[in-house]
């Protein structure tokens, strides 16, 4: 196993959690999750984002941070670490939800604290439709996500797309997973975990599955 420090990105609804689960469970690997749920600004951001996207931001900054600080201390000599992030979503969600000025303040304190963190030996990225994206979210019930449009959906997408571009050093992999289903067909997700054992290079690359 080449990668010791795996995160899996993706829009929301992709299925990031998900596969992280896993491919922990596979790996016998250390899994991190997001605590999103915990998080008091989120739902507020929903109903007002103009109000609490910058409180909002600068929370999961900082949870973020704490999380992997506490997690590569605790586990120092676990061999894989699984993550359903990385850092880098931060600064992509900010560009979005932000205003000018209020991005520029971000930035700074992003790159304050993400020249600190570890880069993953592989960053995952699962490329999904907007249909399927709304479908999952809608599945999942949480009242919150209710009002996400397409639109903001694309957004993201786009963000992410730009920001691997920018990334040095860091083997990106875009798992095209329009139209396959890894949670029910074995076939499917043993292609994304066979795929991940090999020796990847730093940019993107694509896995068509």
């Amino acid at each position: 196993m080449k990668s010791r420090f795996i995160a899996i990105e993706g829009n929301i609804g992709a299925g990031k959690t998900t596969l992280a689960n896993m491919l922990a469970k596979d790996l016998n690997a250390r899994l991190m999750l997001e605590q999103f749920a915990e998080n008091p600004f989120l739902p507020l951001f929903y109903e007002n984002p103009e109000k609490y996207a910058f409180p909002l931001e600068l929370s999961f900054l900082g949870e973020r941070f704490e999380q992997m600080k506490n997690i590569l201390v605790a586990d120092l000599f676990r061999p894989i670490i699984v993550s359903d992030y990385y850092i880098l979503k931060s600064l992509l969600f900010a560009r979005i939800n932000l205003g000018d000025a209020e991005y520029q303040l971000f930035n700074k304190l992003y790159h304050l604290i993400a020249d600190t963190f570890p880069k993953p030996d592989l960053l995952i990225y699962l490329n999904t439709e907007v249909a399927y994206l709304q479908e999952n979210i809608k599945k999942r019930g949480r009242s919150y996500e209710t009002g996400i449009k397409d639109d903001y959906l694309k957004k993201l997408h786009n963000s992410y797309l730009k920001s691997f571009k920018e990334v040095q050093n860091i083997p990106v992999l875009i798992v095209n997973t329009e139209g396959k289903d890894f949670v029910d067909s074995p076939l499917i997700y043993d292609r994304i975990a066979n795929s991940i054992q090999q020796d990847f290079t730093p940019g993107i690359q694509f896995l068509n599955l």
